[in-house]
Parts: C-alpha cells; sequence; structure tokens
C-alpha cells in the first residue's frame, strides 16, 4: 500500500508531517519520529521580533528603529524567553538533517516586510529542504484596511520566495474576507503551498487579579471543522500544495483531511500527549480504512469530498449552515 504524497514538490514516504513544535528541537526525538513514520518535519518558528532583538543584544546601537523593530519591545519575550536563539537555530537545522531522511522544514515567523527575511537565505544555506513562513498577524488598527493588510503579506510572500531557490509554504489565519481570492494571490505571489491554520492563542481573564492570563493549550478535534471545511472549498482551484494543521488527533482525522484535499497532514498536539510511536497508531489506522474501501494509494482518494464539480460552492455552505440550524428542535 502505498502512503507517499507529493507536498511543495518534496516526495514524502507519508502525508503525516510533524507541525511546528519543539518536537524538532532534540535530534533523537526527531529519528524518533521518523521511525515511527514522519514524512516531515517542521521545527518551531523563529520570529521576526526575536531576530531584531537577537541584532540588537549585538549591536553597539542600541537603536530598535536602527535595526528594524520599531514596535514596543515590552510587549515581547526577552531574548532569554525564547528557547532557542538565531544562531542555535541555524545549527539545529544543520543537525536534523545529518541525522534524518525526511525533508526538514524551516518555520518563519513574521509579518511585514524587513530585514529578518535575510533569515530565509540562511535556513537554505544551513541546509533545510523548504521554508513554512507563518503569517501570524491580527490586525487592530481601525485605520488599516484588509486590502492594505493582505498588500503587506503578499509583499512578504513575495520577497521570501525571491529570497530562496528551495519551496515556501505559507501558514494562515482563517480571518481573511475572501480567503480563496487571498490564496491566489498568495499563489501569484510565489508561495509553493498553503497550510491552513495557524491557531490564534488568546489570553484568559484572572477575574480576582484582575489580569491577562496567557496558557498554552493544546488543540482539539472542535478546532478541525473549519479547517476541513477551507480545505473542501479551496482544493479544488489549488494551484499549489496544500496542509492542515489543527485538530487532528487520530487516524480518521487524517483521512477527513486527505479527503478534504490535504497534500500534508500537520500533527503536533497529539504527538505532544501520546509521543512519536503514535505515528504508527495512525498509520495502522490510515492502511486498514484504505484497504477496507479499496484505496492502494493516498491518491486514490485525496479530495473526493473537496467541493469539485461544484457550481456554486457559496451556494452550499450557506445552505448547509440553515440546515444545521433547522436541525434543533425544542
Amino acid at each position: 500500500m502505498d502512503l507517499s504524497t507529493s507536498y511543495l514538490g518534496l516526495q514524502l514516504r507519508t502525508p503525516l508531517i510533524v507541525g511546528a513544535s519543539p518536537l524538532a528541537d532534540d535530534t533523537y526525538t526527531a529519528r524518533q519520529l521518523q521511525d515511527a513514520g514522519a514524512g516531515a518535519i517542521v521545527m518551531r518558528s523563529l520570529f521576526e521580533e526575536q531576530i531584531y532583538l537577537d541584532e540588537l543584544a549585538g549591536s553597539q546601537r542600541g537603536d530598535p528603529a536602527a535595526a528594524g523593530a520599531g514596535r514596543n519591545q515590552a510587549a515581547f519575550p526577552t531574548l532569554a524567553e525564547y528557547q532557542i536563539s538565531p544562531d542555535q537555530y541555524l545549527r539545529q537545522i544543520t543537525d536534523l538533517k545529518g541525522t534524518l531522511t525526511m525533508p526538514v522544514i524551516a518555520s518563519l515567523n513574521g509579518c511585514r516586510p524587513g530585514g529578518w527575511i535575510d533569515f530565509a537565505r540562511r535556513f537554505e544555506a544551513a541546509g533545510a529542504d523548504a521554508i513554512e513562513l507563518n503569517l501570524y498577524h491580527l490586525s487592530t488598527d481601525p485605520g488599516t484596511s484588509a486590502l492594505d493588510v493582505e498588500s503587506q503579506l503578499i509583499e512578504t510572500v513575495r520577497l521570501v520566495r525571491s529570497s530562496v531557490n528551495i519551496p515556501v509554504a505559507v501558514k494562515l489565519q482563517p480571518f481573511f474576507t475572501a480567503l480563496a481570492h487571498f490564496v491566489r494571490e498568495l499563489g501569484l505571489a510565489g508561495a509553493d503551498g498553503v497550510v491552513v491554520f495557524s491557531r490564534l492563542f488568546q489570553s484568559d481573564f484572572a477575574v480576582d487579579e484582575q489580569e491577562p492570563v496567557t496558557q498554552l493549550r493544546l488543540s482539539g478535534q472542535a478546532e478541525l471543522l473549519l479547517r476541513l471545511r477551507w480545505l473542501a472549498l479551496l482544493s479544488p482551484g489549488a494551484e499549489c500544495s496544500l496542509a492542515i494543521t489543527g485538530g487532528v488527533q487520530n487516524g480518521e482525522d487524517a483521512i477527513k483531511a486527505v479527503l478534504a484535499g490535504a497534500d500534508g497532514v500537520q500533527l503536533v498536539s497529539a504527538l505532544l500527549r501520546h509521543g512519536p510511536r503514535f505515528l504508527t497508531t495512525i498509520i495502522d489506522g490510515l492502511q486498514r480504512w484504505m484497504s477496507r474501501h479499496g484505496y492502494q494509494k493516498i491518491a486514490d482518494f485525496r479530495g473526493k469530498m473537496n467541493l469539485h464539480g461544484s457550481l456554486d460552492a457559496a451556494a452550499i455552505e450557506r445552505g448547509d449552515y440553515q440546515r444545521i440550524l433547522q436541525s434543533w428542535r425544542i
């Protein structure tokens, strides 16, 4: 049974990709994930602001604007809070490439053009097989239009893509007015793939202390439906690779992602909960399902439940919305 897939032009032995996380920080753990069946691994993100802070720490200028930051530095972690420095990050790429045979994807997290983009070239020089560009940005300025936001992000993608020869995937949030159009524009800007979706980590409130509380919560299956819906909508017209991240907890979830049109299925929370060997459980479930339904390879069922051939996908979406609401009875 053939579980191989093509993602960003890279040939993966399975569609299961270890998503951006601390799981790539240790070469031994990464090797365990590869042995358990991972097709590729994405490193944790190196952040635009972190790069600027690191440049300032090694500079005598002491001027954040001169280094390209120009933002409220107190809002961001100190250099000591980041778990891996930019120099260590580059060495980790080289170490992973020396240990693994599966593709290593470096992750760069930023939202506006600037000098930090030079790290894309450094990733490539260190041996990364591809780059995942995480455009994590929440627009809060009422004077900035949706067009302004998208134009800035597209320019960022264009600059990153033009600086390297390796593939670039763009990791998105779902908060765009016309996501299908924006994905097409990303492709025209050079993106080789799109990852749906980056999670929006939100602060809670401590009511007695009246202070914000920032806490990392692992994803659950409730987050999967939004991603499946958009994969089904995007995949019929996509001219680039598509990957899903967030909400995939077991083999059935991975099957749903491929049925919706995913070329790659990223996992993090399930692996943090259950360990690297959990990949073998997912693969076993995937193979049993394929055998039961007569599929010999992943390509046989990829996209079978997307909206290919639909004359009016918007009408289907709105119709489903109304049908679900009418299903509740008192």
